[in-house]
């Protein structure tokens, strides 16, 4: 039977919640867009007169095609060149999704999404469902073919992994922004020391380069070698103008719903540099330089009113 503009319609008032669920779960906005589509084509082959609700058969349909997308991305990930992380979102991104309470802005932090790799794919999926959208268990059960009881355990499991990963308290949105404005003068100062006062002893710098633009394949790990490697991402050169085709332009945007600085050469969003920090000061600096993940955010910025950079990198 012929799909009716309204049998459209319904599919897409749901579309902006499933692109939601769907980029917490496999940290791409690019995946995600595909895991919506195919849940639109099964949703066009379906027998639409037998599904009583709509929204949960479309959520159990993309549920578990992110479910198979997750278990075959490990295996890729094993031959990633380099460290991976997720694609940043730019604020104002609807696949952003819900952020009206704690929980729903927290599941959907860069640092969560990266720690959330060390889930396993139920574990993953209860957690998105249950804390981000507020998913009962029984729901989820039907969800994932489990007993209450057992999604009840997977989402324990969840919280208690994510926070072994965040043993630190997180700071308000104005004192990260205070403490990513004052990381900003420090890196482009040339003092390490500088630098080494805002960081924990055991912060870490991870990029994610794809294998595209030079990134480290490990991890910088300790105040003083994360500062000292900071320091020399910042200092101007004439080896990184003509690599980047340009001078950089420096941006303090808030991304994933925190502070982060993003870095723009002729338009193009060439790095983001995500900043988590703790009331101890700034335990994580990701950066995402994959041209592949950061087209997404290249146009985001294009169409806000972003006024003057934060600095330039001549």
């Amino acid at each position: 039977m012929a799909m009716t503009a309204e049998d459209v319609s319904r599919f897409e008032r749901s579309r902006r919640r499933l692109e939601a669920i769907a980029y917490r779960l496999l940290g791409s906005a690019s995946e995600a867009e595909d895991a919506v589509q195919e849940t639109f084509l099964r949703w066009q082959a379906a027998d639409l007169e037998r599904i009583d609700v709509p929204e949960a058969w479309l959520t159990k349909v993309l549920t578990n095609l992110c479910l198979n997308q997750l278990t075959s991305a490990r295996a890729r990930r094993e031959t990633y060149v380099g460290q991976w992380l997720p694609e940043p979102l730019l604020d104002g991104d609807p696949m952003l999704g819900p952020a009206d309470t704690v929980e729903q802005r927290e599941s959907v932090s860069y640092a969560v999404l990266t720690l959330m790799e060390r889930l396993s794919p139920n574990e993953r999926a209860v957690y998105v469902l249950r804390e981000a959208f507020d998913y009962p268990h029984r729901e989820i059960a039907g969800i994932l073919d489990l007993t209450e009881s057992a999604s009840q355990q997977l989402f324990r499991r969840a919280r208690q992994h994510l926070a072994d990963g965040r043993a630190r308290a997180e700071v308000d949105e104005a004192a990260a922004r205070r403490i990513v404005d004052e990381f900003i003068l420090a890196a482009t100062s040339g003092q390490t020391e500088s630098i080494v006062r805002l960081l924990t002893a055991d912060a870490v710098s991870v990029g994610d380069g794809g294998g595209k633009v030079p990134a480290r394949t490990t991890a910088v790990e300790g105040a003083l070698a994360v500062a000292r490697f900071l320091r020399g991402v910042f200092r101007p050169s004439d080896a990184k103008r003509l690599y980047v085709g340009g001078r950089a332009d420096v941006y303090a945007w808030p991304v994933n719903g925190e502070p982060a600085l993003v870095v723009l050469v002729n338009g193009e969003v060439i790095g983001v540099l995500c900043v988590q920090v703790t009331d101890e000061g700034i335990t994580a600096v990701r950066t995402q330089a994959n041209p592949d993940k950061l087209a997404r955010a290249t146009e985001l910025f294009a169409a806000a009113e972003h006024g003057e950079p934060l600095l330039t990198i001549l």
